[in-house]
C-alpha cells in the first residue's frame, strides 16, 4: 500500500500546535481554498453532536469537497480512530469511512522538541480503480497540499 510523508519543524510550543489541529477550525484553515471544503456534521458514535473544538476518538466528521468550484460536491466521512496524548507528544489518526479513496488512514504525530514542535504527517492510500496504474499520483498530488497545511501552520502558529 503506498505511503505519503512530510514532516515539518513549527516554531510554536505543542500544546498551541496540538490545539489547533485538534480542531475543526483548524481542519478548514489549513485546507486550501481551492478544494471548497465545507464541514457538513461533526458528530460522536451515536451521531450525537461533539465539541469541534477537541476531536476525540470515535468522533466522526463529514465533509464536503468541490475542487476549484467544478462538479457536483463530493462527501468524504473520517473517523478519528485513535488519540493519545502525552506531555511531550501528541497523535491521533483519522480513517476514511466514505470517499474517493478505497483506504485512506492518516497519522497526525506532534513532537515537542523545546520551544517548538515537530509535526509528522503519514498517510496511507489506496486510489480509486482509474488510477490503479498512477501510484505516483497519490504522492504527487498529496505533496503540494500537505506543503500548504505545513506552510499555513507555520503562518498561523508562528
Amino acid at each position: 500500500m503506498p505511503v505519503f510523508t512530510r514532516h515539518t519543524r513549527v516554531r510554536a510550543p505543542l500544546e498551541s500546535v496540538w490545539a489547533f489541529h485538534s480542531s475543526v477550525e483548524g481542519l478548514v484553515a489549513l485546507t486550501p481554498g481551492f478544494v471548497g471544503l465545507r464541514v457538513e456534521r461533526v458528530v460522536d458514535a451515536d451521531g450525537e453532536p461533539v465539541d469541534r473544538d477537541n476531536l476525540e476518538a470515535g468522533t466522526r466528521v463529514g465533509i464536503s469537497v468541490r475542487p476549484f468550484g467544478v462538479g457536483p460536491r463530493r462527501g468524504w466521512a473520517s473517523v478519528i480512530v485513535e488519540r493519545t496524548e502525552e506531555t511531550d507528544a501528541g497523535v491521533f489518526v483519522d480513517e476514511m469511512r466514505d470517499g474517493p479513496f478505497p483506504r485512506w488512514r492518516h497519522t497526525h504525530a506532534f513532537y515537542a522538541d523545546g520551544p517548538e514542535t515537530l509535526i509528522r504527517d503519514r498517510v496511507e492510500y489506496e486510489l480509486p480503480p482509474t488510477f490503479d496504474r498512477l501510484e505516483r499520483f497519490g504522492a504527487l498530488g498529496f505533496e503540494p497540499v500537505f506543503r500548504y497545511r505545513h506552510r499555513r501552520t507555520k503562518e498561523i502558529l508562528e
